[in-house]
């Protein structure tokens, strides 16, 4: 199968830095609460001398706990995909930091608008390229839980094929587990070599674990994690193919939707 095409880039904000510093700075006031959440998510305003955005905050204190992930680390594990999509350079996930909050430490993510003409269900089953090397993504930070609805479609142009759209991914709390975990509905090229795209950002990312990412991302991370999701890397560019399921794990999400 030829390399995944390189579509427009999925944003035409301001800058990251600029983005990440008006998280970091901005003053932030919560304007509501997203219900359909299973944790404590919070729509909020953030602003910064002229500047004012919508931003997602998800305090520590309102972490649901897991039988299979350690109380109050969700958070940082949004963190974590954030560093790790920026230096693939897809940049699937908006802007993320930990910061203070109303409610303590928590994630802020910068909120994205979708289209919402978009058909998830048709979209998710598509062949995307886009969608494919989200695959590869979800794979990396051993995402549980890619859901079609933690696909944010990019708006673009009228009439424009499903196949082509662009997105980002939302909702990265359940990964990094040291234990196989792949849980997506995104297993369309399950056992196919990966597109060349890939093998070349994987290669990269490998070499910048010894290059400060390691370091970022234990911040965030336990260093077991850390090495396994480098391990994971390697594996990927051993076999050259994107992963199947292991049989260990149920591999779609519930619901998948």
């Amino acid at each position: 199968m030829p390399a995944a095409k390189r579509l427009p880039p999925r944003r035409a904000l301001v800058s990251e830095a600029a983005d990440l510093e008006l998280l970091r700075d901005g003053e932030l006031t919560v304007v509501g609460r997203i219900m359909d959440a299973s944790n404590a998510t919070l729509l909020c305003e953030i602003t910064d001398g002229e500047r004012e955005e919508h931003c997602v905050y998800k305090p520590v204190l309102g972490e649901r706990p897991l039988w299979d992930f350690p109380d109050g680390t969700l958070a940082g594990r949004e963190v974590a995909a954030y560093l790790v999509s920026a230096e693939t350079g897809w940049d699937f996930v908006p802007p993320t930091i930990l910061r203070d909050g109303e409610f303590g430490s928590g994630m802020v993510q910068l909120w994205v608008n979708g289209d919402e003409d978009v058909d998830l269900v048709e979209y998710a089953q598509s062949a995307a390229p886009h969608l494919r090397l989200l695959s590869v993504f979800d794979a990396v930070i051993n995402n549980s839980d890619r859901k079609g609805g933690h696909l944010i479609p990019r708006p673009m142009p009228g009439g424009t094929p499903v196949v082509d759209y662009d997105c980002w991914g939302v909702d990265h709390g359940v990964t990094f587990s040291v234990e196989d975990k792949l849980r997506t509905v995104l297993w369309r090229w399950a056992g196919e070599p990966l597109p060349q795209e890939a093998i070349g950002v994987l290669e990269r990312l490998c070499a910048r674990f010894d290059e400060g990412l390691a370091d970022s991302l234990e911040e965030h991370l336990t260093v077991a994690e850390v090495a396994r999701t480098r391990e994971r890397v390697r594996g990927l560019l051993r076999t050259g193919r994107h992963p199947e399921p292991s049989g260990d794990w149920p591999p779609v999400p519930y619901p998948p939707f």
